[in-house]
């Protein structure tokens, strides 16, 4: 029973990160002592290696694989006129940290994806070469899920319409922290108006998980001396979840 729990656990995630575009390899449980993981130990964000329990771990798939099915038809807003797919979100399901931007541009549109253009580039070096962390082993996502025309910013009521999604994501990934990505990841998740200018940097809540809000990484391309700003905030973010660099 308990094999065919593991069996289903495993399968639910890797369908789920075969539709989002990134590698999964299946654990083979035959493989591994009782008890342990393939790569026990070595995950960056997930101290310990030990196994989760698989009820949990199948109600995030499943939780996330539904909101994924329901996302690639949907029609709430304008913006669906415009795609070429639904770029709905990417990384580990039981992620303990999520990136959350504004949306997807023309290279996400394209691939899938979120994150893959020039400020996708960027995002990945922060997580990897910053943080020291796997981008798979985060989860990264966006306000809207469809990109608006030419880039521009979501409009209220394409964001009203499309907030239930990221809020089922984060629902099912429990995440113990999120990091907003610039003024619109902050406006439309917390309702907060101030510059980002001004709220970077310090810690804010959504359903008492700590939100980190700093720089979206296309201002830090048009910005470069924004990088430093953007160093001492992952720090805070790293401290907060007990990361340390290898």
């Amino acid at each position: 029973m308990a094999s065919d729990l593991r069996r289903e656990q495993l399968l639910l995630r890797a369908g789920f990160l075969k539709e989002q575009g990134l590698d999964y390899v299946l654990d083979r449980p035959e493989l591994h002592p009782p008890g342990k993981a393939a790569g026990a130990g070595k995950h960056p964000s997930k101290p310990g290696g030990d196994v989760p329990e698989p009820s949990a771990e199948m109600a995030a798939g499943r939780a996330l694989l539904a909101q994924w099915e329901t996302a690639k038809e949907c029609r709430r807003c304008r913006l669906c006129e415009g795609r070429k797919q639904v770029v709905f979100g990417a990384g580990d399901p039981e992620a303990r940290l999520m990136f959350i931007g504004e949306g997807p541009g023309a290279d996400e549109d394209a691939q899938g994806v979120p994150f893959v253009g020039r400020a996708g580039q960027l995002l990945t070096d922060i997580i990897t070469k910053g943080m020291g962390l796997e981008r798979k082993s985060v989860y990264i996502a966006n306000i809207v899920k469809c990109r608006p025309p030419d880039n521009r910013v979501p409009l209220p009521d394409e964001a009203a319409a499309c907030l239930p999604y990221l809020k089922a994501q984060i629902a099912a990934i429990g995440p113990e922290v999120i990091v907003t990505l610039g003024k619109t990841a902050v406006l439309y998740l917390l309702g907060i108006e101030t510059p980002i200018t001004k709220v970077r940097g310090k810690w804010l809540s959504y359903e008492a998980i700590p939100v980190m809000p700093t720089f979206h990484p296309s201002y830090l391309l048009r910005n470069p001396a924004a990088k430093r700003d953007v160093w001492e905030d992952v720090q805070k973010v790293m401290a907060k979840l007990g990361i340390q660099r290898p």
